[in-house]
């Protein structure tokens, strides 16, 4: 009977997969039970709440320093079309990160954000009848509104503000006056704007204003600082921006020239060059008018010539009217020289007779009578051309007055017999190459007063300073630390509860197969112990065979068993020993 018993028990049907967990969880004790479901509850939500964060977006700043009417504006729209969005401690509007770019582009279309300012929109919705002087307001504000938006598109302004002063015209030119600007800056913090920004934000708003000069236009920034006469002041005290950079370049292009020619020969590491160039920025034009005199008379150049002569012979008697006048000439008293006998057109002319002859002025005629006056007046004019020489001298700027040149050179590494590594000064003759190579590298000018210095000694090994930001300090690095740590937390506290907590429980309540056969042997043995004592103690005839038979059987069942898992039968003895102590 005890044996139809244990083969009941040991082939017991597998129930439906409630019943037998049910079974399984009745296994447990009741702090167990409370202890397990705990566990349980606490790791799935973990788990489900780490799901639930990792799939949350990742938000990011779509608009920050906004107005209160922007923002409603904004949000108001975000709303509208079911746009998730939150805001930071900060005030700033937050979206998910891969939507910002598009919501950016949708709130551009409708005008939005408008910066508290507006433009020529403003004219759009023109009341009808209004007065010109309100006409003249809009279109100003809408033209300071546009010349604001306009300067905020510079990558390191944050906001402006432009202020017109338009004067009314006049008929009168003594009572015009010209249109000043004033702008206002709010500068990203850690930028600024450089001269030719400043400069470039002065053209703009005078080129947009009819008749306003770029001097009156005044510029500050958001700590007050007057910035548009910083360009103009620095011009006025002979800085220019653009020639320093001018003089950096010329001495660029020629450090880069000896650099050509020494890398080969020495190595990259192994020289340092520095030039140092003296620019003439100064213009001068001159202007010379000179004159040479006509000394030589085969290089005279005559201008212009005029002769004028001119004679004439009196034939009539002069003096004072009278008798005296009217008579002959007394005969001379003394000898008169008589001209030569000639002849008198081909006839010779007879002795005792006067002639003479007048050839002036072109007139050729004879003289009959030397005592007959003679007027002749002959008059000359000649203008020569005077040598004159203009010279128009313009001297050029950015020439180069002089040039200094110094280089070091690193002695040449060497080694010596005993192998270690030893530094030797460069000989003499190959610094005299090298100096010669440099000279004709720069174009040296010893008439200009150029100057080089080339100089040979050992280089210091200087420690290499690591400017890059440390990993540890790198905000990126960090976030990813933040991140992973967080993970990392939850996972342990995951393991925690599955290791110590579910997984002993999980044991007690789904045995392993030798844990099951080793609580069958016990129950087997134990009851095979039980059955024998109580057939003994009976004693009911005609049953001794069987009951012989069927302890042998058990006692052999448990030999085996014993030899296949001594510790299972070590763990049931003690148990009945600990039963019979109590």
């Amino acid at each position: 009977m005890a044996a139809t018993t244990e083969t009941t028990a040991e082939n017991v049907p597998a129930g439906n997969p409630l019943e037998r967990l049910r079974d399984a969880f009745n296994r447990l004790g009741s702090q167990q039970k409370l202890v397990f479901m705990v566990a349980t509850a606490a790791m799935i939500a973990i788990i489900v709440g780490t799901i639930l964060w990792s799939r949350q977006p990742d938000w990011k700043t779509l608009f920050s320093n906004l107005n209160e009417k922007d923002g409603g504006a904004i949000v108001a729209i975000l709303e509208q079309q079911n746009i998730p969005h939150r805001f930071s401690d900060n005030g700033a509007v937050q979206v998910p990160s891969e939507r910002v770019h598009d919501i950016r582009l949708k709130l551009a279309s409708q005008g939005l954000p408008r910066g508290g300012m507006v433009g020529f929109e403003l004219m759009e919705n023109q009341k009808f009848g209004i007065s010109q002087f309100a006409e003249q307001v809009n279109y100003q504000r809408g033209l300071e509104g546009e010349l604001a938006r306009t300067i905020q598109s510079i990558g390191a302004v944050q906001s402006a503000r432009v202020h017109l002063a338009i004067p009314k015209p006049s008929v009168f030119v003594r009572e015009e006056q010209k249109p000043t600007a004033s702008v206002m800056l709010n500068v990203y913090a850690g930028r600024s704007l450089d001269s030719a920004q400043i400069a470039g934000i002065t053209h703009l708003v005078s080129s947009s204003v009819p008749q306003l000069p770029a001097s009156n236009v005044t510029v500050i920034d958001q700590s007050g600082a007057l910035i548009s006469q910083l360009k103009s002041k620095l011009t006025e005290a002979g800085l220019d921006a653009t020639q320093v950079k001018y003089v950096r370049d010329i001495e660029g292009s020629i450090i880069r020239r000896i650099e050509d020619i020494l890398k080969p020969m020495l190595g990259s590491e192994n020289y340092k060059v520095q030039v140092a160039a003296d620019i003439d920025f100064s213009q001068s034009e001159q202007t010379a008018e000179s004159y040479r005199p006509n000394n030589t008379p085969e290089t005279t150049a005559i201008r212009s010539r005029q002769t004028n002569e001119s004679a004439s012979i009196n034939q009539s008697a002069g003096g004072v009217p009278g008798a005296l006048t009217n008579q002959p000439p007394v005969p001379a008293t003394a000898p008169l020289t008589q001209p030569a006998t000639g002849t008198s057109n081909g006839q010779p002319e007879k002795p005792g007779e006067i002639q003479g002859r007048l050839d002036a002025a072109g007139v050729t005629a004879p003289l009959n009578a030397v005592g007959q006056p003679i007027n002749t007046n002959k008059t000359a004019t000649v203008n020569f051309e005077v040598d004159k020489t203009i010279r128009h001298t313009k001297q050029g700027m950015g020439d180069i007055r002089r040039l200094s040149a110094a280089i070091v050179i690193n002695h040449r590494k060497d080694v010596d017999k005993n192998g270690q590594p030893v530094n030797k000064a460069i000989p003499d003759s190959e610094m005299k190459q090298i100096n010669d190579l440099v000279r004709e590298a720069m174009g040296f000018n010893k008439e200009r007063g150029d100057s080089i210095s080339v100089a040979n000694a050992p280089f210091t090994a200087s420690e290499k300073l690591d400017s890059s930001t440390p990993l540890w300090k790198d905000p990126e690095t960090i976030s990813y630390a933040k991140d992973i740590f967080k993970y990392l937390l939850i996972a342990l506290i995951v393991a925690f509860l599955f290791l110590k907590v579910i997984q002993p429980s999980l044991k007690t309540m789904f045995p392993s197969m030798a844990e099951r056969r080793a609580a069958t042997t016990a129950e087997g043995v134990a009851g095979a112990a039980g059955h024998v004592t109580i057939a003994g103690l009976d004693g009911e005839p005609g049953e001794d065979h069987v009951r012989i038979d069927h302890y042998a059987a058990k006692v052999q069942k448990a030999r085996d068993i014993a030899q296949a898992d001594p510790k299972a039968v070590a763990n049931i003895i003690k148990d009945w020993m600990g039963a019979n102590a109590s």
